[in-house]
């Protein structure tokens, strides 16, 4: 019997285990975790022997300790404009501290050294604005994936000697119980705890799913973000990522009056894989140490699309626009930005002959015939409205990668403290549809840690 039971071992599930035993060191805490350690974390891909997801058993990107952030660019956003809305349930000031707090601790643990970008740069935000670009505001700590990993591995090593971490043990269900929860894993192995946490990210949105239905906990589920990710030469972004290193940069489309947006912008940085649920979608990475930089700087350009009823499967419209992709191309697809506007697909050949060399090895072809029209035409929109902002964005040689696809789990109904209609069962990070990035997920585990301290 557990005090606390906490499924998943991403950012939130780390920094609730973090804060509860700062706050109450005899507790005794167990987290459950489909995938492995954060040193067994590794994807077979090696661009020679294995150059395309083999669609491993557990993807090691996606699952294991430190979540699907382990391998990301490790960009900590403080803001309360974008990345969750933790702030409905905490405050907007509270919010702010916590994910203050978040920071201090990964700089305690081996971020010292890096960069907090600071954005107040208003002659930036008043270019954009001329042409219709609105720059969100946010101060950016940007680890980058190699410091991120130790970071990680410094928290492991403080975590391991004080709770039960349970490997390679997904869990099946989730059953109330008189004195608790009891976690039913797939080795058919029970576990009871007089709490539980649940934070088991976006992967594990599908399962999510599962247990609110066996609960009996309401769920709203409307919105997707598809889109694409673009690769440039890095000159092209430089005045932008030198100054703020992540612009969030918002675009409502002329044509259609859809919200388009930058997502996680990576400066000198890489486009790598994303294996969700078996569909492998695209994302990208950038490095801390300047020995790792490359040539280019790449984001993603993401359509918000908002679902109202009788429709309701958002993610599976998702899902479904990514595996045309994996169809096409037997994965990712990348094309020219010049090819897609005269309309031909992109060649082997004339990815070669182009300035802008890929990170990532895909296959060239026609994303008109994966991303419907309505996405594209507002994906091509702020590709010129960018242009305008930054020259070249539109160049014939920028690389466009589809798909990218952002499957948000649906609104779990939880109350102020982010807990469940079921006394002792709280929901955080981005499995409950309160936050969508590493910062909000973090802060919302310490909240839930600080409430469950208060109770023991």
């Amino acid at each position: 019997m557990y005090d606390v039971i906490i499924i998943g071992a991403g950012p939130g599930g780390i920094f609730s285990a973090y804060e509860l035993l700062k706050e109450k060191p005899e507790a005794k805490i167990a987290i459950f975790e489909t995938g492995g350690p954060l040193e067994k974390r590794k994807c077979p891909i090696d661009g020679e022997k294995i150059k395309s997801c083999i669609h491993c058993k557990t993807c090691a990107i996606m699952n294991g300790f430190g979540g699907a952030g382990a391998f990301s660019d490790g960009k900590y956003n403080i803001t309360n404009e974008f990345g969750g809305d933790l702030f409905n349930y905490v405050g907007h000031k509270q919010a702010i501290e916590l994910m203050e707090y978040v920071d201090q601790i990964n700089c305690e643990y081996g971020g010292s050294q890096t960069k907090l970008y600071v954005n107040t740069h208003t002659e930036i935000a008043k270019k954009c604005l001329q042409h219709n670009l609105h720059l969100l505001k946010a101060n950016v700590r940007h680890l980058g994936t190699d410091i991120n990993y130790i970071v990680l591995g410094n928290l492991y090593d403080i975590l391991k000697e004080k709770v039960d971490f349970y490997f390679y043990t997904p869990v099946d269900t989730v059953e109330k119980t008189e004195n608790g929860y009891e976690v039913v894993c797939q080795n058919q192995e029970r576990y009871q705890g007089h709490r539980c946490i649940i934070s088991t990210g976006r992967s594990g949105s599908k399962w999510m799913e599962s247990v609110c239905s066996n609960l009996g906990i309401k769920t709203e589920s409307n919105r997707v973000d598809i889109g694409v990710r673009v690769e440039l030469a890095a000159d092209t972004f430089s005045e932008l990522t030198d100054s703020l290193y992540e612009s969030k940069i918002v675009y409502r489309s002329k044509k259609y009056q859809d919200l388009v947006r930058t997502f996680c912008m990576n400066p000198h940085g890489v486009v790598v894989n994303e294996n969700t649920n078996g569909i492998v979608t695209v994302n990208g990475h950038s490095y801390e140490d300047p020995a790792k930089y490359t040539n280019n700087t790449n984001f993603a350009l993401l359509v918000s699309n908002h679902f109202t009823e009788p429709f309701s499967q958002s993610n599976q419209y998702g899902e479904s626009i990514a595996r045309l992709s994996n169809m096409l191309g037997g994965g990712v697809i990348v094309q020219r930005f010049g090819d897609l506007i005269r309309g031909q697909r992109s060649t082997p050949s004339r990815i070669a002959s182009g300035f802008v060399k890929p990170t990532l090895k895909a296959t060239p072809g026609d994303l008109s015939l994966v991303i419907p029209k309505r996405q594209l035409d507002d994906i091509i929109e702020m590709i010129y409205a960018l242009d305008e902002v930054c020259p070249s964005t539109a160049s014939d040689d920028t690389l466009l990668y589809g798909v990218e696809v952002k499957f948000y789990n649906m609104q779990v109904q939880v109350d102020k403290r982010l807990e469940t209609c079921h006394k002792g069962l709280y929901v955080i990070g981005d499995c409950s549809g309160v936050t969508h990035s590493l910062s909000h997920a973090s802060a919302s585990g310490v909240y839930v840690a600080r409430e469950i301290a208060k109770e023991l």
